[in-house]
């Protein structure tokens, strides 16, 4: 069945997503909160897994309850933290409960987060995770094994660095994920859109699989600094850092440059991917002074 992400990505619409994180506890009330307020404004709501080597309530389990309440979930699912048995388990048992939309990801090393004394496995990066969703797609296991009980029919995304330093990597990496099935690209946070431009018509032309651009809602100078020191391959510009030093009001100075950079994305890749950490509440806001209507049901 084609959900509403597809069916946009279809329909060649200006794709809208945003990142919300799940809870750390047994009480979901806040996420679901956040995400009722996003219904109607974006056409996939993402749900972390473990994102920063933080823990949080299971991402497929957080998508599940959003799934409950109709709204759509991107489940974000993570290599770091499984081996090949239980991510097939984890795939399946996520198909099982009407989940298609996944976006496959490496994970973030575990000295980054809560839990620097865990253990690693790493046993599938993103690229292979992407062509495990293909076989269980095509009803084999990792082993290609036929799955007894039915193929899966998931929906696999990837994320991508514009920004990267390295556009011969980029670009090996962004193939290998074309290769391996990726129907859509998210971005982490851009902040330089001539290398979002660079890499959309040099690299990502004529690839037919969307392009997000990550949007951060910056809360201040102190924030933006934050992530210059603590979130690799980000940079965020001086100007940009001054501008939110000088404002009265820091954070509606952020929504402002979050609708400013929505506007440029809109003329470069095929959508956004918003990242509001906390303030998840604001989306809508940043939406309409973007000129980014709500959806239609």
């Amino acid at each position: 069945m084609i959900n509403k992400f597809q069916n946009a990505i279809v329909n060649k619409e200006f794709l809208i997503t945003a990142e919300v994180t799940p809870p750390k506890g047994g009480n979901p009330q806040r996420m679901l909160e956040v995400a009722e307020l996003l219904k109607n404004r974006v056409h996939g709501v993402n749900i972390t897994d473990g994102s920063r080597a933080v823990l949080r309530m299971s991402s497929i389990a957080a998508c599940y309850l959003l799934l409950q309440r109709g709204i759509e979930p991107i489940c974000q699912v993570t290599g770091r933290d499984r081996n090949s048995i239980a991510l097939q388990a984890d795939l399946m048992g996520a198909y099982s409960l009407g989940i298609r939309n996944i976006l496959a990801l490496t994970g973030d090393p575990l000295k980054a987060g809560d839990h620097p004394q865990a253990k690693a496995v790493f046993e599938l990066e993103s690229v292979r995770l992407l062509k495990l969703i293909g076989k269980l797609n095509d009803g084999f296991d990792i082993n290609n094994k036929p799955l007894h009980d039915g193929n899966l029919e998931l929906f696999p995304g990837a994320a991508v660095d514009p920004q990267s330093n390295s556009l011969s990597g980029l670009q090996r990496r962004f193939e290998a994920k074309l290769m391996a099935g990726s129907k859509f690209f998210q971005s982490q946070l851009i902040t330089d859109f001539d290398k979002l431009d660079q890499f959309m018509n040099h690299i990502a032309v004529g690839c037919d699989r969307p392009i997000l651009a990550g949007i951060f809602l910056l809360k201040s100078a102190k924030n933006a600094l934050f992530i210059n020191k603590n979130v690799p391959g980000v940079e965020i510009p001086e100007r940009i850092i001054k501008r939110l030093e000088k404002a009265e009001k820091p954070l509606e100075e952020g929504i402002k440059i979050a609708a400013e950079q929505i506007k440029s994305a809109k003329n470069i890749c095929q959508g956004v991917h918003l990242m509001a950490v906390k303030k998840e509440d604001l989306i809508p806001q940043i939406l309409d002074l973007a000129d980014i209507k709500a959806l239609s049901n």
